[in-house]
C-alpha cells in the first residue's frame, strides 16, 4: 500500500470517526433491508441485520448444510475493523478471541475502550496493521471477515492472497465489497461517464479502485479458495444511502461536521455519489465466500 493512500485512508477514518460513531453508531458500514431492499428499519438495526444475514450466507455449504457444524470460530480475524463494531459482536456471538485491524489509530484507541466498557477486552486485540502485509503467522484464524474493506486495497490480489495465508485450512474467508458492475465479456465496458462517477467516489471515500465481483470470484479461484461463492446484494443495500443522506443534516451532524475537517464535510456532502451509483447500477454491494482447503 503506497505511503500517500495510507496516509490519505488514515488521516480520513481518524477524522470522521468520532462524528460517525456520535451520530450514526459503532458500525461503519451498510445495512441490510431485505432481498428486495423494501423493507422498512431502523438504521442500525438494518446494520446489525446485515451482519447476521451476511453470516446466515456465508455459513450455508452448497449442500444446503451449515458450515456452523464444522467451524468453531475460535480465532476471528475482522480486517478493517473500524472502532470494532463487527469485532466486538463476533467475539461475543461466538464466544471467540477476535482481533481487528485498521489504519486509523484513532479507530483502534476507540476500539480498545469500547471493548473495555463492553467487559471483552479478554476476548479482543485492536492494532494498526495493513492488511497486505499482515502482522500474523500463517493458518491464524477460524474466520476471516473484511466487510467493506476491500475497496480500500490497491493490490486486490495481494488482499485475497494475505487472507488465504493467515486463514486455517478448513477456515471461512468472508468478504463484502464495494464494486462496479459487470463488464466484458458478459456486459459492455464502463462508459466515460461512468469512469467519471467513479473517479468522484475514489476521491472522495480515499479508494485506489474497485473492480466487478466476477473479477473478485477470479481471483479466488487462482488463490486457491474453495467453494467459492458469490451474490449481488446490491438491491438489499441501495436504501442505505439515502436514509444517512436523511439523517446527515440534523443540528447535531452539521455542528459536528464543522468541526470535524474538510474531508468529512466534503465526504458527507457528497453521499449522493454513493445512492446515484446504485440508481444507475454503477455500484454494487459484492459478497464472496470460500473455504482453505485442508491440507
Amino acid at each position: 500500500m503506497t505511503s500517500t493512500l495510507y496516509q490519505q485512508i488514515q488521516q480520513f477514518y481518524d477524522a470522521s470517526s468520532t462524528l460517525w460513531e456520535e451520530v450514526w453508531g459503532e458500525h461503519m458500514h451498510h445495512g441490510y433491508y431485505g432481498p428486495e431492499g423494501n423493507l422498512k428499519k431502523e438504521r442500525r438495526q438494518a446494520q446489525i441485520d446485515l451482519i447476521e444475514e451476511f453470516l446466515a450466507w456465508g455459513m450455508e455449504s452448497p449442500e444446503g448444510q451449515s458450515l456452523a457444524e464444522k467451524s468453531k470460530f475460535s480465532q476471528i480475524l475482522d480486517i478493517g475493523c473500524g472502532i470494532g463494531g463487527s469485532t466486538l459482536y463476533l467475539a461475543e456471538k461466538f464466544q471467540a478471541q477476535a482481533t481487528g485491524i485498521t489504519l486509523s489509530p484513532v479507530q483502534a484507541n476507540r476500539a480498545i475502550e469500547r471493548a473495555q466498557a463492553a467487559q471483552l477486552s479478554q476476548n479482543v486485540n485492536f492494532r494498526v496493521a495493513n492488511a497486505l502485509e499482515m502482522p500474523f503467522e500463517d493458518d491464524s484464524f477460524d474466520l476471516v471477515w473484511s466487510l467493506e474493506s476491500g475497496e480500500h486495497m490497491p493490490n486486490k490480489i495481494q488482499f485475497l492472497q494475505e487472507c488465504y495465508r493467515v486463514l486455517k485450512p478448513g477456515g471461512l474467508f468472508l468478504m463484502a465489497t464495494w464494486c462496479h458492475r459487470p463488464v466484458w465479456p458478459t456486459a459492455p465496458e464502463l462508459t466515460d461517464d461512468e469512469r467519471k462517477h467513479l473517479a468522484e467516489i475514489y476521491r472522495v471515500y480515499a479508494l485506489p479502485y474497485v473492480i466487478s465481483l466476477p473479477e473478485y470470484e477470479a481471483i479466488a479461484i487462482k488463490t486457491g479458495f474453495d467453494s467459492i461463492q458469490t451474490a449481488d446484494w446490491s438491491k438489499a443495500v441501495a436504501p442505505f444511502w439515502n436514509i444517512v443522506i436523511d439523517s446527515a443534516f440534523n443540528l447535531k451532524s452539521i455542528l459536528g461536521l464543522l468541526s470535524s475537517g474538510w474531508t468529512t464535510i466534503e465526504a458527507a456532502l457528497s453521499l449522493g455519489l454513493m445512492s446515484q451509483g446504485y440508481e444507475r447500477g454503477l455500484i454494487k454491494f459484492g459478497l464472496l465466500r470460500g473455504l482453505k482447503p485442508m491440507e
